[in-house]
């Protein structure tokens, strides 16, 4: 195969790999706002403080979640009024604000995050054990 058609071939991969990630998360958003109110960045963010229990600074957070400090602080924000998470100050700089979750934030977390995996299992339910294996390599091989 030349080293063009390679390339073209590489490009469509890209745009198929591209569409299926763009469908699975509106499927993802869709699931979350219908059977459980809420959104994808509300569970990206309580995702992201459920893994670092301690707590985070909301610049950590933002850079967690590759995503501004505003809208983090938005997402937060609504968060906060809910009662699932807490703002700590910092008691060495006063500019820093530690967020984490509440009882009541871990709790609905892992309800959220059961359905998830529920419906991401859903989604992929076509592929076998071998096509995970076999797709979770190459995935790993162009991230490295």
């Amino acid at each position: 195969m030349t080293q063009d058609a390679l390339s073209k071939r590489r490009l469509k991969m890209w745009i198929r790999l591209l569409g299926v990630t763009r469908a699975a998360e509106g499927e993802l958003r869709e699931f979350l706002r219908v059977q459980h109110g809420t959104t994808l960045p509300r569970f990206d963010v309580m995702a992201a403080l459920y893994r670092r229990r301690e707590g985070v600074t909301m610049s950590e957070l933002s850079r967690m979640l590759l995503v501004s400090n505003g809208n983090a602080t938005t997402v937060v924000d609504r968060l906060e009024t809910d009662g699932l998470v807490r703002r700590t100050p910092s008691e060495t700089d006063r500019r820093t604000v530690f967020v984490a979750l509440t009882a009541a934030g871990f709790q609905q977390f892992e309800v959220l995050a059961a359905g998830h995996e529920a419906e991401v299992a859903r989604m992929f339910a076509g592929l076998s054990e071998a096509d995970l294996e076999a797709l979770t390599e190459i995935l790993k091989r162009m991230g490295a």
